[in-house]
């Protein structure tokens, strides 16, 4: 601690913490260390209490920043750079006075004065032990500006060409060069991915702005804004993701899609990289693609035990179409890897044509369309067909010509899956019909239909019991009297979740077997609507019933599936 040992060690002999042989003891022991320091690594006393103690020699409260949510607002009264250099938090306001965290009242009491000149406000200090307060800085102002500042000053004007005139596409390996991997600017990218790594992102978003470069990062489906790289690094960084994922940095005016193989952190991760041309400059994005996610069973994924029995039963038949409903983002690719991941035994051959190839399966022959060369979804169907797959993954279904072709492969032996991008599970066979695939054929052969969401999971570090308002029951159709011996949860937040209260997510899942009633109200080409009644009759839960029994369950909260579910709950008024 930076407080006076000695005086420090006199505050717990006086208060009764500690006693003058365990001072003694400590002091032998000390070689070097504070006496304060060596008492609490042997367990004498207690970090809190010493800054208690400490605390109240100067008339100060204690807090536990790990248990304390703060707000926006509170955050920003602080420049982060102001945070970082005092290492202070704020912790709230209130009129023209602001209250801050600090460690060391006997050091640190100029430090509240000085701040009370750069803020121009009154601010008071309440005191936190070291460890929570450091670990408070760095979850609320960025643990990567060190290493990043240090990179960027590495970095000057003349330091980074880039030739406009080239047009060789370099791919990044492992035996990248030495002096390479040294360069300021490569350090930087990966310092990008790195963190987004860490802070278990799905994609990164590098996007050029009028006056700066923004980096953001998607987490379990939010977007949360990081430190932003300078705005005269825009073109070099965006150079150097291009030559890492094989695309020109000649081409500047057209889309480019690339990929990225990298290690990080002793793990093998692969990156899908887009570049769209904007107003300021290329817009990156890069989706992180984890093949630990592939190996997760259908529990894993949200899948209650007799839906996972219905999704088992399905796609083990030996024919078929099975679909996969849903926006962008909503996991459907996930679903079909961990389906084809469960299928996958030796006596089975699986061919996947996909564009592009997102995760490369083991045991799996992936294709990836190409429509440049005229491989498109239909061309490598047609070739697929006479390699005698037993099990067909086709990335979606785009046109007339791939669904015809897949719903004939259907028929003729194969078990074929795929995905639509329709709001819910009937409106899809709406979608192939609309497409001019023929009814009957449509009828025999889809088996189910899954439309899916996703939803953010409640962290289990810090769940605890809530009382929902009455709009979410109402919202979620449930009477406040049969929640008697219920209890709905929501996160508190914590470190592990970074204060949101959410870790990780899952899906909220509608399944539609097709069965005999099905297939002639198919045949008979009823609205999507008639559809959905009959098959709520024979018993499918929609989307909103499927996530509220994820709520009843203390997986997720109501706010989640009630916003996850809005277009499902128009559908079914």
């Amino acid at each position: 601690m930076a407080a006076n040992d000695d005086y420090l060690v006199e505050i717990l002999r006086d208060v009764g913490l500690v006693s003058h042989d365990q001072i003694e003891d400590a002091r032998a022991e000390a070689n070097g260390e504070g006496v304060v320091e060596v008492l609490v690594k042997r367990g004498v006393v207690k970090q809190m209490d010493v800054t208690k103690a400490l605390a109240n020699q100067f008339g100060m409260e204690t807090i536990n920043l790990s248990d304390l949510k703060i707000a926006d607002d509170v955050l920003k009264a602080v420049p982060r750079h102001v945070a970082r250099k005092y290492k202070i938090v704020p912790v709230y306001k209130h009129d023209n006075t602001l209250v801050v965290a600090i460690c060391d009242p006997l050091t640190e009491v100029e430090t509240l004065d000085t701040l009370r000149f750069i803020l121009k406000c009154n601010v008071e200090g309440v005191v936190a032990t070291k460890e929570d307060l450091t670990s408070a800085v760095q979850r609320y102002y960025g643990g990567a500006e060190d290493a990043l500042n240090t990179m960027l000053q590495e970095i000057t004007e003349g330091e980074i060409e880039i030739n406009p005139n080239a047009t060789k596409k370099v791919q990044e390996t492992k035996e990248t060069p030495e002096d390479d991997t040294d360069a300021p600017i490569i350090k930087l990218v990966s310092l990008v991915i790195m963190e987004a790594y860490r802070n278990r992102a799905s994609d990164i978003h590098l996007e050029p702005l009028e006056k700066r470069f923004r980096v953001r990062y998607r987490i379990d489906g939010v977007m949360h804004e990081v430190e932003n790289p300078p705005k005269r690094l825009q073109s070099a960084i965006i150079s150097r993701l291009k030559i890492m994922s094989n695309m020109s940095i000649a081409e500047k005016r057209i889309p480019q899609d690339g990929r990225i193989q990298i290690n990080v952190m002793g793990k093998n991760l692969d990156l899908r990289v887009s570049s769209v041309p904007t107003t300021h400059g290329e817009s990156i994005v890069m989706r992180i693609l984890d093949k630990t996610s592939l190996t997760l069973g259908l529990p894993q994924l949200g899948f209650f035990s007799d839906d996972q029995a219905t999704m088992e039963r399905i796609s083990s038949m030996p024919d078929g179409l099975f679909l996969v409903t849903g926006p962008t983002g909503s996991g459907k690719s996930t679903t079909l890897y961990s389906v084809l991941n469960f299928l996958n035994r030796p006596d089975r051959k699986i061919i996947t044509v996909e564009d592009p190839v997102e995760y490369m399966l083991a045991g799996i022959n992936q294709v990836h369309v190409n429509s440049e060369i005229g491989l498109t979804f239909s061309a490598a169907l047609r070739s697929m067909l006479r390699q005698a797959p037993n099990i067909v993954m086709i990335g979606e279904i785009r046109d007339v010509e791939t669904g015809e072709i897949a719903v004939e492969a259907s028929q003729t032996g194969h078990m074929v899956f795929s995905t639509l991008h329709t709001n819910d599970a009937p409106s899809a066979v709406t979608r192939l019909l609309d497409m001019g695939i023929k009814p009957f054929m449509v009828a025999s052969a889809v088996r189910a239909i899954l439309a899916q969401r996703l939803v953010r999971r409640i962290c289990a570090k810090c769940k605890e019991p809530y009382a929902p308002s009455e709009s979410e029951l109402r919202a979620m159709k449930l009477d406040p009297a049969k929640l008697a011996g219920a209890s709905l949860y929501h996160g508190k937040g914590c470190n592990d979740c970074s204060k949101t209260g959410f870790r990780g997510r899952m899906g909220i899942h509608e399944i539609l077997v097709v069965n005999d009633e099905m297939r002639r109200l198919i045949y008979e080409k009823v609205s999507s609507t008639v559809l959905r009644q009959r098959a709520r009759a024979a018993g499918m839960r929609t989307l909103r019933e499927d996530g509220v029994r994820k709520v009843l369950a203390g997986l997720t909260t109501p706010a989640e599936i009630i916003e996850a579910s809005m277009e499902d709950e128009e559908l079914t008024k």
